[in-house]
């Protein structure tokens, strides 16, 4: 398939991870893809390892999502050279494990700033462009955002609130033809699965026990960033024109059981 030929796409957090399967996914199938991360060295390097026909279509931004002023100078960039843009992925995020007996709010505020607030300072620079010809915004909630957690008060009430702007913002651009949706992932296989003291979680006895083998997760596996994909590119393509201001829940199960 072909979908986004001649779409151009900004993916956010796109220099590894759930993020970087995004991009390759909507690079295959056609799409120019503006890959943006804090780490601009890492995402030159995941650049360099794709297919040279996606690699042609690929350019590498560095990109600090807190940074209004970054923003905007970015989409500029994207309106000299495309005049458009088809596609939003806000999917930046940092880790946080929080025990409620050491908890800061100076710590709460570092997490929200990045994980919820830079999708909004994204957004709100990339509308100017998006407005002209609508489009698609596409948000990386998590399953965090949707039940309790422990340790987990600042990154569980940073994704609870991209659950409800992705709401209020599907209703607020609607009348402008872009709609707004998002991923909800589960247990994924990424960097954010590793634990503070260097262990993955999905290595614990616990989680394997409890999750894999008596299946609290379903399928029977954790989840890998290519799972999430399919839905993205779904979400963010012609095939869901009439889908706007929903969670789509990619966790092989775990939310269905209790």
């Amino acid at each position: 398939m072909n979908r986004f030929e001649e779409k151009v796409v900004l993916i956010t957090g796109a220099a590894r991870g759930i993020g970087l399967a995004i991009a390759e996914r909507l690079l295959s199938e056609g799409g120019h893809v503006f890959l943006a991360d804090i780490d601009g060295d890492e995402v030159e390097r995941a650049i360099d390892r794709l297919p040279d026909d996606d690699a042609a279509r690929a350019t590498p931004v560095t990109l600090d999502i807190t940074d209004q002023a970054a923003c905007q100078r970015t989409f500029a960039t994207i309106d000299e050279e495309h005049g458009r843009l088809d596609v939003l992925v806000n999917n930046a995020a940092i880790l946080d494990v929080s025990p409620i007996e050491g908890l800061t709010i100076e710590r709460f505020r570092e997490v929200t700033r990045v994980n919820l607030d830079g999708a909004l300072v994204c957004t709100l620079a990339a509308l100017p462009l998006m407005e002209r010809s609508g489009g698609r915004i596409l948000m990386t909630a998590s399953i965090m955002g949707l039940y309790g957690s422990p340790d987990a008060v600042p990154y569980s009430s940073a994704k609870g609130g991209i659950v409800n702007m992705v709401r209020a913002l599907a209703c607020d651009l609607a009348p402008r033809g872009i709609t707004v949706n998002a991923i909800a992932p589960g247990f994924i296989d990424t960097r954010m699965a590793r634990l503070p003291d260097g262990g993955h979680e999905h290595d614990t006895e616990y989680f394997k026990t409890v999750y894999l083998e008596y299946r609290k997760i379903p399928l029977g596996r954790t989840g890998c960033p290519e799972d999430l994909a399919g839905p993205a590119a779904f979400l963010v393509s012609s095939d869901a024109a009439y889908i706007t201001g929903q969670i789509l829940v990619v966790d092989g199960g775990v939310t269905a059981t209790f």
